[in-house]
This record gives structure tokens, sequence and C-alpha cells, in this order.
């Protein structure tokens, strides 16, 4: 029998993410706060109350509503929980414990493997279905020209969506993050073309400015982050957060991998009767002799 006190706790979602499931159950007001919010995540949140009221064209009364609303006892606990997500954001591998702190043990396979189950349960949990079947129907649209997009370690699971994508269907490929590579590509991007980018703590500016430039084009842009969002979601259209904490110095990419491998899944139902084809003319030719 599992012991549950050995299980590790699951890693509460952020503020973003609560405010995104619940946007829909908010007043006019608490709405215009709630964006501003989420356009400057959480930086937005660290002004003045009157500062904050005026950038989202609310009253200060009702800003105070809204971090009521949100669950604070006032806007001071507001920026202090802000503040403690900022210093997250921020974490370093180095920056946390020592795997050779004895205090903690050094992280077995079980204890770990329960840490990544609890991440994949509160992706699950806080991604609204609503969100992931918009990037599904986005994704599926033959119209679009997908290119997707990731950062130092998150460029890999960019790359295994994209080899996943290209044999489901046509206008698909990468685009390298460094900002030598992707300049000359932004002159193809425009109003068909969508961005999936995948980015983490710690976020990196040039995938950032990969994705501002790609929606200065009018390209749509998808966002797979963490549960204290990516500067890229001031310009994304559609935010996918994965819980990546894990008894480690090293976050956990598996939320991610299952959001991925979720969207090939349901493109690839959606787009059966091209795709198959497709998967039937890749098998032929692997079959080939050379």
């Amino acid at each position: 029998m599992k012991n549950d006190s050995m299980i590790p706790p699951v890693d509460p979602p952020s503020l973003a993410e609560r405010i995104r499931l619940d946007m829909d159950s908010f007043t006019p007001s608490e709405k215009r706060a709630a964006h501003l919010l989420l356009s400057h995540y959480p930086f937005a949140g660290l002004d003045t109350v009157a500062e904050f009221a005026t950038r989202a064209g609310i009253s200060a009364p009702s800003v105070l509503r809204f971090v009521t609303r949100l669950g604070f006892s006032g806007f001071p606990d507001f920026q202090k929980h802000l503040r403690e997500e900022l210093e997250a954001q921020l974490l370093s591998p180095l920056a946390k414990a020592s795997p050779l702190d004895k205090s903690q043990g050094a992280p077995a396979l079980a204890s770990f493997a329960e840490a990544v189950i609890g991440n994949l349960r509160a992706t699950v949990e806080n991604i609204a279905p609503a969100e992931f079947d918009a990037v599904v129907e986005l994704l599926s649209d033959p119209r679009r020209h997908i290119h997707f997009t990731g950062g130092r370690f998150t460029g890999a699971l960019a790359r295994y969506a994209e080899s996943h994508f290209r044999i489901v269907r046509s206008q698909v490929d990468f685009i390298e993050g460094q900002p030598a590579l992707w300049r000359d590509r932004m002159i193809e991007i425009g109003k068909k073309d969508v961005i999936v980018a995948f980015d983490i703590r710690r976020y990196q500016e040039d995938v950032t400015a990969l994705c501002e430039t790609a929606a200065k084009q009018g390209a749509t842009v998808v966002l797979l982050t963490d549960p204290w969002i990516s500067p890229i979601a001031r310009v994304a259209r559609h935010v996918l957060p994965a819980h990546i904490v894990a008894p480690s110095n090293w976050d956990s990419s598996t939320g991610l991998l299952l959001i991925t491998e979720a969207l090939v899944a349901a493109v690839t139902k959606r787009l059966w009767e091209t795709a198959k084809p497709r998967m039937e003319a890749v098998e032929r030719l692997r079959n080939e002799k050379p």
C-alpha cells in the first residue's frame, strides 16, 4: 500500500493559471484588470493601486475588489504573492537546494516519479479545455503554416513536436531561436503563420524577440510555458502552461511533453482523412530499399 506521507505535494497553480481558468466568470472590470496583469505578468501588479487602476481603465476600488476576488486580504498581500512568484521565475539550478543536502536525501526513482505524476495532474487541471481545443483547431487548419521554436532545452521539445506534425500535415517547420538564424525567416512570416513557442524559466530573450517580431507581422503565437508564464504571453493568443517543479536542481519537461503529445494526438484525429495517406506514404518511403 502506498504511503501518502511519502507522496510529494503537488505544486499549486500560479496566480496566472488561476486567472486564466476563471476569466469567464469575472465582471467586465475584473476582466480589464486581469488582462492588464496577464499582459505583463507579474510586473503589472507591482505598481501602486492608483497606477494599476489607471492602466486598466478602472477605478481603484475595482482593483481592490479584483484582488479580493482572487483571495487576497489586500493589495500588499497580492503584491507579496507576485514577488514570490517572480523569485520563482528567476530561480536557477544552482539556486535550488544542493542535491548533496542530506536533509533532503537523493531523489529516488519512485519519489521523482510521484513528483512528475503530480506535475502531469496539475498541468491537466490548470489548462482550460476550451483553450486546448482552440490550439488544436488552429494547428489543424491546413491554410496555416506552423513554425515550432524553443530555447536551449525546450528547443528539443519543439523539434520533437515538429517531427510529428510534419508527418501529419504539410507546411510545418522549425525555426532556430538564435536571432542570427531567424531574422531572415521573418520576411516570409505573416497572417497565415502560427508560431508555437516553448519557453520556461529562465526565459530566453531571443525566443521572446522572435515571437514579438512574428506577432508584429500578423502571425498567431501559441505559447507552451510554465506556471509563472513566459514574457512571450504578451503577444500570444493562446497559452498552455505546464507544471515543471521536481525534486532536482533541474526542472522537469514532462508536463510540456504531455501537452505536446496530446496536441499531436488530437490534431492527427481531426485530420485523419488527410493524415492517413501522408502516414502511409511515409511508411512506403521508409520501406524502400536503398
